[in-house]
This record gives structure tokens, C-alpha cells and sequence, in this order.
């Protein structure tokens, strides 16, 4: 064969594999050891069809785990050309297989006028090799697509890059995570432009991700490289053996959705926004947890920066999902969420803190004030704390009504102690952001604001009858107290709760979590520890309403009670701030055993109850979406334990703001 005829497209996919030769079965996989050892050696399993030019297998457990012999995929890995305009898969035309030279299969497919694709996929160096190559006459346009149709309901796999198109195309390099199974770094050699698109169907539960490549005529190579990914500990952290059990689960926070809904629809989001996973919904009142997140790694892999993620969603919601009057959309068409615009205003701080970007800065200052005035204008009785536009009485949420927070499903409203700590930390996070630009007024208007609702928010919210924190203060006046380690460990967390009267609200809590009689702390913690009535939840049939006044009918389930491991974050680091570190390091371990397991997600299952983003106390499913990109923000705790990182991230609350 004349080397001027012969053009070849070269795909090593450089996995942890043995690189022997391929088993009778076309199955090629490391050796694994059961519970996935720290520091054991990456795995991938590999199956390919033995009559058709395609890949039936793919699985990966980068911790060296037996998950690898989990099939990621929901259909098989499929290569197609473009030949006179039209798509083709290259598995529909006849082919023959036969072992490769070093192992593996090699595909010989006859495209046309006796031209042959030649697509080996082998084992080599310790890599997946996928070579591709034409004998004969180039037979199409020189296009070709790489198609990954990957099963949620095992795991939401997803994309992570840097840079994504105003069309939903990713560029490479990229990160394709697969929850509890590991990541992948996909780069290409040479350097080139390689297209991909991340698509995604929620109702038919598939995600496929396409690479669309260009082979020129002549003799060109292409390499794309897949290459595990495991986060090295964040500079300084002292208990590394901690953070080997955490990386496992530290990606999970981050989730690219692919394209939401109708793109002509105004309920509607382009592929590669941070959301609850690849086929669910983005929400603001979320972006904050992922900012967090990725603030203190935000190299995910070389050339792949999580902080460039942050940044085009925190555009995307700026741009595109702020009303007139400074409110930002919360998810769908729900608005009147206060924690919406807080948490653009934290996940800025994040992003300009850990970038140092004072040129995006310096473009996005007006429109963050923007959104953090209709904040201001929220205290509309002037007492210090913003006001939500719910009531807060009792029997008021009523559907299509969502409430003021994240927590969508219970009658929060008034003065809500949630979402007021998000708020003060926004205010505090906005006046460094405004220092760093010397822009002194503005700075000191702000840090005013969150003086005024500290000085006031254990005045309004706290119970002398319990000796902790109410959740919010209707504005019938009643405080509805259910017990909550989240909002009492995020204000205590964040400072607006002295540090020594946090240790005894933390020790009421966990007395009361005693008697309550819950120990499952591998779980997490609930969100409150008694039953929500019927009048303080969305009604009249919402995922976890009880039909009983009392609420004991459905306590446990969803936000009546269910446990979410991503809020359990806050009553973890409330000990931490306090100086109280034995009871949250129990509950940590136990959590992080747990994530080994996978305990923490089921798949995409988006039915209620069957989804284990929420548990009962027993450790059953209790929520709906089965993978929840919030929960695995627990994790950020192995750092928090630690005094540094906590310095770092409450410097704005602790009066460490730039200049001040």
C-alpha cells in the first residue's frame, strides 16, 4: 500500500488496563481489588462486539475498585462517517474482526469502491488504544463522530470543561466524570479543535456524548487522551489520609447538565450550565453550593478549570434570569427565592477570590449590586433582616407557590433564618468584592447592611423555651421552631451566633437528636429533628406533605425530616467554628464510609420516593431525582476541620474584608 493512500485517525484512550491480550469474549479489564484500596491502581473494563465494529462495555473505578466492571454505557460506543451528506454508523456496514497485533480487536469495515476503515481497539502502554485508519480512497468527508451513550441510571455521567459555545459545544480538554466510578481526562495531540456535544434526555433517561472530529486528507494522526483523574489534597491540608477517602465523591458537587428543556422556551437552559445533574434542572439558589466547591479546587485536570464553569453559569443566571426589579428566577418560572440572589452574589466572591479576575470584576460590579439591592429593599419594615414575600403563616403555601428557599417544600417565609445567613454572608461578600475595586462607599453601604441584620437576627429568631434557633418568624409573629441542625449550624457557622453560646445550641441539638432517637449519622444528620405540620408545608399533595396535622405520617420523608447529606455540611462546620470538633468528626467518618459504598445517589431515577438523594432515618430512598449534585458538598468538611481553610473562606464574615 502506497503511503500517499493510506490516512490514518489514531484514538488512544490512555486508561489503567493491563495491556495483555484480549480474553476469547472481547473483554478486556485490570485486576480489581473488591473495596476499591486507597491508592490502589486505576481500572477500566472493556467489551468490544465481536460481529459489529463497536464497543458493547465501558466501565472505570479510578480508585481501583470492582465498580469498573459496572457497564457505564446504555448502548454501545459508536463510530460514524459522513459520506454524501449523510450520517452512517460504521457497525451497519460488513465488517471483519480479528485479534489486533498487540492485542485487542481490529475492525477491517468496508465503507465503498473498495476503500476499508480500519478501527483497532487494543490495550497498549497502559492505555486504550483506538486507531482508526482508511486503505484506500478516502470514501467521505473526512467527518466522523464518536458517540458515548452513557446510562444516568447507573451513574450521571457528564462533561467538564473549560470552555463551551453559545451552542453547547465543549472544547477540549475536558473532564467526563462519572460519579462514584471516577473521571477521565479527554485531551487530544496534537493541539486541534475537537467539538463535543453533551445531550441529555430526562423523561428517556440518556445522556450521549458525541465527539464530532475532522480527518483530513494525507497522513494525519489524532490522539485523544483519556487518562484518570485523581485530585491531589489542597495545599496544606494536613489530613491527606481524609481527603483519599473524599476524592472519590469530590466531583459529585459538579454536574454540567446537558441542554434543559425547549431551547425557544423561556424555561429553558444551554448544555454546560452547574445544576442538579446532567439531565435535571439548574437553579440558582444551588450555584453558591458548587461555587464552594470548586473554590478550593479548582483545577480539576490540566487545562479543565471548575472556576471557568462557575463563572459561565453565574453569567448565564446574570444575563438571562434577572427580572426588572433585580430578582433572579430560582429554577422554571419560580421566583420570590431570597437565596436566589444571595447566592450570586457568594458564588461571585468565589469565582473573583479564587481567579483574582478583576477584569471580569470590574464588568459585573454594577449588575451584582443590582441583584444585591432588591436584597436591600426586601427589609421592608427596616428592622435589619430581609423580609421574604411569603407569610410564613401557617396553611399559606399553597401549589404552585414554592417558598423563599431551597428548601421549596416547607412554609418558610418572613424573617427566615436560612436564608438571612446566606443573605448576610452575600452582603459581607459583596463589600470585599466592592474594596478590592477601592470602591469605598458602596463597601461600607454593604457591610452596614450585614452589621444592621446581625445585630438583630438572635433577637428575632431565637427560642428561650429550647435554647436554640427557630427556623423563620411568620408574620402572624410565630416562630416556627422544628429543631433544625442546618439553619442553627449555619448560623453558628457563619458568625451570627456568639462562638460560645453556638457550643451549647450545638449540644441542645444533639441531645435533642438523642431523644429524638436518631444514630444513623452515616446518613448525615436531619434537617430538623421533629415533625413538620401539615400548615407549614406546601399543599396540598407535595413529596413529603403529610395528611396528618401532626406531620408524623410522613416524618422522614423529603423535607419533612428526610436527610440530605449536602446541608449536613453546616452543622458539621458549626463545630468546627466553635472549637467542638469530636461530634462533627464522628458524623464526617461515618459519612465518608458511607461514600465509599456509593451510598449517596442511586442513578438518575427522578420518581418519588424511589430517589436516594433524601433518606428516611433507616436509611431508605426519600427523594425524587435519585443523584443530587448538592449532596456530595458535605465533603468540603474534611477541610473546614481545619483552621486555615476555615480562615480563608470566612474571611469576609470575620471582618477580613479587603482594605477594611
Amino acid at each position: 500500500m502506497a503511503p500517499n493512500k493510506l490516512c490514518f485517525l489514531i484514538l488512544f484512550l490512555y486508561v489503567w488496563v493491563d495491556a495483555g491480550g484480549l480474553p476469547a469474549d472481547g473483554a478486556v479489564d485490570t485486576s480489581v481489588p473488591p473495596s476499591g484500596a486507597v491508592n490502589a491502581p486505576p481500572a477500566l473494563h472493556v467489551e468490544t462486539d465481536r460481529d459489529r465494529a463497536r464497543i458493547l462495555e465501558l466501565g472505570w473505578d479510578t480508585e481501583g475498585g470492582s465498580r469498573s466492571r459496572e457497564n457505564l454505557l446504555r448502548a454501545p460506543v459508536e463510530l460514524r462517517l459522513r459520506r454524501n451528506g449523510t450520517w452512517q454508523a460504521v457497525a451497519d456496514l460488513p465488517s471483519r474482526s480479528a485479534p489486533g497485533a498487540s492485542g485487542g480487536t481490529e475492525y477491517r469495515i468496508s465503507v465503498a469502491d473498495g476503500a476499508v476503515l480500519v478501527w483497532a481497539v487494543r490495550p497498549q502502554d497502559g492505555g486504550l488504544e483506538m486507531w482508526f485508519g482508511c486503505e484506500g480512497k478516502q470514501p467521505w468527508e473526512g467527518a466522523l463522530e464518536l458517540a458515548f451513550s452513557f446510562d444516568p441510571r447507573v451513574t450521571p455521567t457528564t462533561v467538564l470543561s473549560s470552555s463551551w459555545t453559545d451552542e453547547g459545544h465543549f472544547a477540549l480538554p475536558a473532564v467526563v466524570s462519572a460519579p462514584d466510578h471516577g473521571q477521565v481526562w479527554l485531551s487530544v495531540e496534537p493541539a486541534k479543535e475537537v467539538k463535543g456535544r453533551l445531550e441529555g434526555n430526562r423523561a428517556e433517561q440518556t445522556v450521549q456524548v458525541t465527539l464530532e472530529l475532522s480527518l483530513s486528507p494525507g497522513n494525519q494522526q489524532i490522539k485523544l487522551l483519556l487518562t484518570p483523574v485523581r485530585l491531589a489534597a489542597p495545599v496544606g491540608l494536613r489530613d491527606v489520609a481524609l481527603w483519599q477517602q473524599a476524592r472519590r465523591g469530590w466531583f459529585g458537587a459538579l454536574q454540567a447538565t446537558s441542554a434543559w428543556g425547549q431551547q425557544t422556551n423561556p424555561f429553558s437552559a444551554p448544555a454546560g450550565m452547574l445544576g442538579n445533574n446532567v439531565i435535571s434542572d439548574p437553579a440558582s439558589c444551588s450555584l453558591w453550593f458548587y461555587a464552594d466547591q470548586a473554590f478550593w479546587v479548582p483545577e480539576l485536570a490540566e487545562g479543565v478549570d471548575a472556576m471557568a464553569m462557575v463563572r459561565r453559569t453565574l453569567d448565564w443566571w446574570l444575563d438571562e434570569k434577572v427580572l426588572p426589579d433585580g430578582e433572579v428566577i430560582c429554577y422554571w418560572d419560580k421566583k420570590d427565592f431570597l437565596d436566589a440572589n444571595a447566592s450570586l452574589l457568594i458564588a461571585a466572591w468565589d469565582y473573583v477570590e479564587a481567579t483574582g479576575d478583576m477584569t471580569w470584576l470590574t464588568h459585573r460590579i454594577e449588575r451584582l449590586e443590582f441583584v444585591a439591592d432588591y436584597l436591600v429593599r426586601r427589609d421592608v419594615d427596616g428592622d435589619g433582616l430581609v423580609e421574604a414575600v411569603q407569610s410564613g403563616n401557617a396553611n399559606t403555601l399553597q401549589e404552585p407557590m414554592r417558598s423563599c428557599a431551597w428548601w421549596d417544600a416547607l412554609n418558610c417565609g418572613h424573617k427566615d433564618g436560612y436564608t438571612n445567613a446566606l443573605i448576610y454572608r452575600a452582603w459581607r461578600c459583596l463589600a470585599d468584592l466592592e474594596a478590592r475595586l477601592d470602591r469605598k462607599d458602596a463597601k461600607d453601604r454593604y457591610a452596614e447592611c450585614a452589621r444592621r441584620l446581625k445585630s438583630v437576627y438572635m433577637d428575632v429568631l431565637f427560642n428561650p423555651e429550647t435554647g436554640w434557633l427557630g427556623w423563620w418568624r411568620s408574620a402572624d409573629g410565630q416562630l416556627h421552631d422544628y429543631a433544625s441542625p442546618v439553619v442553627n449550624g449555619l448560623a453558628i457557622e457563619y458568625g451570627l451566633v456568639p462562638p460560645e453560646q453556638g457550643k451549647i445550641i450545638l449540644a441542645l441539638i444533639r441531645d435533642k437528636m438523642a431523644e429524638a432517637g436518631f444514630s444513623r449519622f452515616e446518613l448525615g444528620v436531619p434537617p430538623m429533628l421533629v415533625p413538620v405540620p401539615r400548615s407549614d408545608y406546601l399543599q396540598p399533595d407535595a413529596a413529603g406533605c403529610p395528611k396528618r396535622e401532626d406531620g408524623t405520617d410522613t416524618f422522614g420523608y423529603y423535607m419533612n425530616g428526610g436527610i440530605t447529606a449536602g446541608q449536613v455540611l453546616h452543622f458539621l462546620a458549626a463545630h468546627y467554628v466553635v472549637g467542638d470538633p469530636e461530634p462533627a468528626d464522628r458524623i464526617l467518618r461515618a459519612m465518608l464510609e458511607r461514600l465509599t459504598r456509593g451510598g449517596f445517589q442511586n442513578g438518575v431515577i427522578n420518581a418519588y420516593p424511589k430517589g436516594m438523594d433524601w433518606t428516611t432515618w433507616d436509611g431508605e430512598p426519600a427523594g425524587y431525582e435519585g443523584y443530587l449534585a448538592d449532596s456530595f458538598r458535605f465533603l468540603q468538611a474534611v477541610l473546614l476541620r481545619q483552621s486555615e481553610f476555615r480562615n480563608r473562606l470566612y474571611r469576609p464574615l470575620s471582618g477580613g474584608i479587603t482594605n477594611e
